[in-house]
């Protein structure tokens, strides 16, 4: 998929035989200063809580008050609404992102998530059904019938694709097009994805989602979530809630989010290679009965993911034979993996998802989500077979 910039240091200044750049590019080239004598490579990080007023009355875009916006922001949002193709808005978390979607859903709405989604998604849709906020719709994402059946009166469709941890794929065009026959809102949590393998908006959606806590950043040292619409009226909305329930992200992080989105695509290019490559492996290991990864040929999300997608992604979900402690023990015996939860950083982690008592009872008790890093492939290998054996 390629872009034209909208903002940045190129905009005014497109190459003649090149009016397109591609998403690795703009990863790297997007929400920088303009390229001038004497100006810095990089956005600075702007830490105050005020800023200067103007003499005139308070206009759109003011600055004013540390909580309405920061220019370290707003570059991290140029350069996420570039790859995604529409204007977004950063959150102090990912779960503060996803919280001011659900937000655009008026009081007694109805939202249709997918069962064995994120858990932090589900806990919190929950407590909003139980708190009598909205009315929740649990459906198989991976079956377009069932959820496009789900979209009579509902006001929000919000979906992940790959799903965590099942790596189930939508058929996200479809769904699009069924959401907006039925007018309702569809989010797509496109953390697992990234822009550069999936781009929901392009393909129908009216919201993306990231947790930037994950690859966008790529250190496991942040937590920041964003927002991409290509609706200036979603998106003031969304601002509107940010700005008055406080859920904004530091300067610091925001800082830390653009610089890892710089190398973006060498990170995934590499974590996805080793993840389809330790997919392949793990099908014929004894120890495993079941691998999930859009990259295998008898995967059920193949088809779509060839179709909607530009990669496979760097999580892989297996399920262990032997049991829950069986499981467990994979986890205890790796030496280079990391037992831990989240994904997304450069180094590669595992954990088993039921572990948690809020986690989905869609997801089997010996499912392992392993987040695959940019560490050689041999060494991985080596590590998690050893690990698996010794069960």
């Amino acid at each position: 998929m390629t872009t034209t910039p909208a903002d940045g240091p190129l905009d005014d200044e497109p190459f003649d035989d090149e009016p397109t750049l591609a998403p690795a590019t703009l990863a790297v080239t997007s929400g920088r200063p303009r390229v001038e004598p004497n100006q810095p490579m990089s956005v600075p990080v702007v830490m105050s809580s005020t800023f200067v007023s103007s003499d005139e009355q308070p206009r759109p875009g003011d600055l004013g008050y540390g909580r309405w916006g920061n220019p370290t922001w707003t570059a991290l949002e140029e350069a996420i609404g570039v790859l995604e193709g529409g204007r977004a808005l950063s959150f102090s978390a990912g779960m503060a992102a996803v919280s001011a979607v659900l937000a655009l859903v008026p009081l007694g709405g109805t939202v249709v998530i997918p069962v064995g989604a994120y858990s932090g998604t589900t806990q919190l849709a929950r407590q909003l059904e139980a708190s009598g906020h909205l009315k929740l719709r649990e459906v198989q994402v991976s079956d377009t019938d069932a959820v496009a059946e789900a979209l009579d009166g509902a006001d929000l469709l919000l979906i992940e694709s790959p799903t965590n941890p099942l790596l189930e794929v939508a058929d996200l065009p479809a769904l699009a097009a069924a959401s907006r026959a039925a007018g309702t809102l569809m989010a797509v949590d496109n953390t697992f994805a990234t822009p550069l393998l999936q781009r929901p908006l392009e393909l129908g959606a009216h919201l993306s989602i990231h947790s930037a806590t994950k690859y966008l950043n790529g250190h496991s040292d942040v937590l920041l979530g964003l927002v991409v619409t290509s609706e200036d009226q979603l998106a003031e909305r969304l601002h509107g809630h940010r700005t008055l329930a406080g859920s904004i992200p530091g300067s610091w992080e925001a800082w830390l989010v653009l610089r890892g989105l710089r190398t973006l695509a060498l990170r995934v290019e590499r974590a996805g290679a080793n993840a389809a490559e330790l997919a392949r492996r793990l099908v014929d290991h004894p120890a495993v009965d079941r691998v999930r990864h859009p990259s295998l040929p008898t995967d059920p999300g193949r088809q779509r993911a060839l179709e909607q997608m530009n990669g496979f992604g760097a999580i892989v979900a297996i399920e262990v034979a032997g049991g829950v402690e069986a499981a467990e023990r994979v986890c205890s015996a790796t030496r280079l993996w990391v037992h831990t939860t989240s994904l997304g950083g450069v180094e590669s982690t595992l954990e088993r998802r039921r572990r948690y008592p809020t986690e989905s009872l869609a997801v089997p008790e010996t499912l392992l989500r392993l987040s695959v890093g940019i560490e050689d492939v041999e060494d991985l290998w080596r590590d998690l077979d050893a690990a698996l054996r010794a069960t």
